[in-house]
């Protein structure tokens, strides 16, 4: 790329020069003669010459609409569809090229390149908000004579003037707006495009390092920060989400920005989420100098502050420092994929500005992905508990990011054979948001000869039966109901901390009770005698008295762990609840038909489905009844409705209301038939409006939605 550019520096005068330089070494009855000769030569030459750079030229302008048109559509499945297609680095490395290409050119320059843009699309669903001030992105650099040029040009930009820098982790995360007015926290946006963002104050309120009461008394502040999933929430979410057949978040910040986009806070809430807070936006009556005062003030205020920053007064201090985390890293809680470098005084960040996008006063160095290359040494299969054959590859041993890596998922068949991957093959690994092991690529140009292509087993590798890959699906599937790997992860699932809660009963026990035969399925569990635990390897009696006093605790934990825990195709614990408050008892569900299942809000067709069919199955039908003889609760208390006033209204409730808080409004309406959302869309019904209400308001009277007041939404109540 470099020698493109350098061509296209060649001018008229250099030609020129080049092709005349032979004249003053001829007599001068002989100069002029050589003079039209040269020129004849320059002619040729520069005709040639602009034939080759018309055709860079036309070549370096199909790049830049290419590089336009991939980094639009990368961006559209990033921030759009929380679904990446290629790593951080690969995109960075797109964009990189892209800017080049337009230094190099100026006047190709338009408004609609990615380059021009603050940020991407705003995913629909929720209201929007435009903040005070814009959360601008900011610049990336991949090196260290990067991080030595910014400092050049802030330096050359401050006249020379002695400086400051305070050097921070770039959480991995979702930038959010947090906006406080009195002290009280009222909103919570996302940075959306820069200008505008999203209003998730509902699910911001779930997250516990977020004060929902500041001592502060200015009347607006924006404080700005990085909402963040933590690696063992990010852990626990993606195994949950395996067990539940659904596909696995790539990333923490992907999980992380897929929690704070759910329609119910109740979902949000289970996410575990946490949150840095590091900058300021808007305000009234705040007086700050620096970056490093800044933060210890949003410690006082009891935000979670980072405290893996420093302030430096040279720059390589500061690389030293950044380097510092190469080994280090991979120790964190949470995810990093770089560092942010910020002038500490907020004076000289005004002096120093912004431009469109970014500010002038700040840089991230960005973190290359770590990999590393290793041997296939064979392909094995695990099975789950819903009988899915799960290939995984075994590696010869080799150390990634922090940890020795020896095995990384393949997911299925499909991803096997899409990226050519071979038993004995040479292929490069890296860890996925610096936690997951998976298999970048092979790298077939490596191979001698004796690799295998892999084929999935024709029959189930723990019991010998025939395995089926459904019409639609990419897995494979044990057919043997009975199957002991199938069993053993039905019940290690049955006892775990969101279903059951058996405390005491892990893994190794289970298999030790299974090849004990004192167990067979999850209802024989309690069944259990302390005599039988006793026996057991690792036993003693005061052990075997916590388990029973654990597995007798159990039968108590309700209807919605019960049926969660019974492991049915695509029931998770949020679908357990509902059904639970919907039916009341296990025997009313399974009498329910798919239409009765479709009928509530949150359980689709597939749901039901599933639901239906795993009732109808004897074997099935005969696990409830023994876990009811043996005295395990499956009722619940069912959501009764007083009356069906708000029967199929969608409800938004908007302003400061005076006679009901936010939750008892929303539960009346809720036991009236109706449910409630935050935002106005064109499938709002109603609308009830308190004092001081905002944009939903003013959306609603464009959307012609009915509105009521706060007083006749009581009487609608008293009907």
């Amino acid at each position: 790329m470099r020698n493109k550019y350098l061509i296209m520096k060649i001018n008229e005068k250099t030609i020129r020069k080049s092709t005349s330089s032979g004249c003053d070494t001829v007599g001068d009855g002989q100069r002029a003669s050589r003079h039209r000769c040269c020129e004849y030569v320059f002619a040729d030459k520069w005709e040639r010459f602009s034939g080759i750079k018309e055709e860079l030229m036309d070549t370096e302008k199909a790049r830049l609409l290419e590089l336009r048109k991939k980094i639009d559509e990368l961006s559209y499945q990033y921030y759009t569809l929380d679904k990446p297609t290629v790593t951080d680095y690969e995109y960075d490395m797109m964009y990189r090229e892209l800017e080049n290409i337009e230094k190099a050119h100026p006047d190709w320059v338009t408004p609609d390149s990615p380059t021009q843009r603050v940020g991407s699309k705003i995913s629909g669903g929720f209201e929007k908000y435009t903040h005070d001030r814009p959360m601008l992105s900011l610049g990336d650099v991949f090196s260290d004579d990067e991080l030595r040029e910014f400092d050049q040009r802030v330096r050359s930009d401050l006249g020379g003037e002695s400086l400051e820098y305070v050097v921070e982790l770039k959480i991995d995360g979702l930038a959010v707006n947090l906006i406080y007015e009195q002290g009280q926290f009222i909103r919570g946006v996302t940075r959306g495009d820069g200008v505008v963002g999203e209003d998730i104050t509902n699910n911001v309120r779930t997250i516990r390092t977020i004060p929902l009461h500041i001592a502060s008394d200015s009347p607006h502040i924006e404080i700005r920060g990085e909402v963040y999933m933590p690696i063992t929430s990010f852990e626990a979410l993606n195994q949950q989400r395996r067990d539940d057949e659904l596909e696995p978040f790539a990333n923490p910040r992907n999980a992380a920005a897929g929690s704070l986009r759910q329609l119910d806070p109740r979902i949000t809430a289970q996410r575990k989420l946490a949150f840095f807070a590091y900058a300021l936006g808007g305000n009234s009556g705040i007086d700050i100098k620096s970056q490093e005062e800044l933060l210890q003030d949003l410690s006082d205020f009891h935000f979670q502050v980072n405290p893996e920053y420093r302030k430096f007064t040279d720059i390589e201090d500061v690389i030293t420092f950044i380097h510092s985390w190469d080994d280090r890293r991979d120790s964190l809680p949470y995810a990093t994929d770089g560092m942010v470098v910020k002038v500490n005084s907020f004076a000289q960040q005004a002096r120093l500005s912004n431009t469109v996008k970014i500010p002038r006063w700040a840089i991230a160095y960005k973190f290359p992905p770590e990999q590393a290359q290793t041997k296939v040494l064979g392909i094995s299969v695990s099975l789950g508990r819903t009988g899915v054959l799960t290939p995984a590859a075994d590696l010869k041993p080799v150390h990634l990011a922090g940890t020795t890596v020896k095995r990384a998922t393949l997911h299925n068949e499909d991803y096997i054979k899409e990226k050519d991957i071979r038993i004995g093959d040479t292929v490069v690994i890296q860890k996925a948001g610096e936690i997951i092991p998976e298999v970048v690529r092979s790298l077939p140009e490596k191979r001698d000869g004796s690799e295998k292509v892999f084929a999935m087993p024709t029959t189930c590798p723990a019991c010998g039966s025939p395995v089926v890959r459904r019409e639609g699906e990419a897995a494979w599937r044990c057919t043997n109901p009975d199957c002991p790997a199938v069993i053993g992860e039905k019940i290690a699932h049955f006892v775990s901390r969101d279903a059951m809660n058996i405390d005491g009963l892990g893994d190794a026990i289970v298999q030790q009770l299974l090849a004990q035969d004192l167990i067979h399925d999850v209802a024989d569990i309690y069944a259990l005698t302390k005599e039988e635990l006793v026996d057991l390897e690792g036993f003693g009696e005061k052990s075997a008295d916590n388990l029973l006093k654990a597995i007798e605790t159990s039968k108590s934990v309700g209807l919605a762990r019960v049926l969660f825990a019974l492991g049915i195709r695509f029931v998770g614990a949020k679908a357990g609840r509902v059904l639970a408050e919907s039916f009341g008892s296990v025997d009313a569900l399974m009498k329910a038909s798919t239409e009765d299942l479709t009928a509530i809000d949150d359980i689709g067709p597939r749901i039901a489905d599933s639901i239906v069919a795993y009732f109808r199955d004897a074997k099935n039908q005969a696990l409830i009844e023994k876990l009811r003889a043996h005295g395990v609760d499956m009722t619940a208390e069912k959501k009764t409705l007083i009356n069906t006033t708000f029967d199929g209204e969608i409800v938004v409730l908007t302003g400061k209301l005076q006679m009901f808080s936010r939750k008892e409004a929303e539960q009346a309406v809720e036991a009236r038939g109706g449910k409630c959302t935050s935002s106005v869309t064109k499938k709002t019904t109603l609308v009830v409006v308190g004092a001081d209400p905002g944009s939903k308001y003013e959306k609603a009277k464009k959307l012609g939605t009915p509105i009521i007041s706060e007083s006749e939404f009581k009487e609608w109540l008293e009907r």
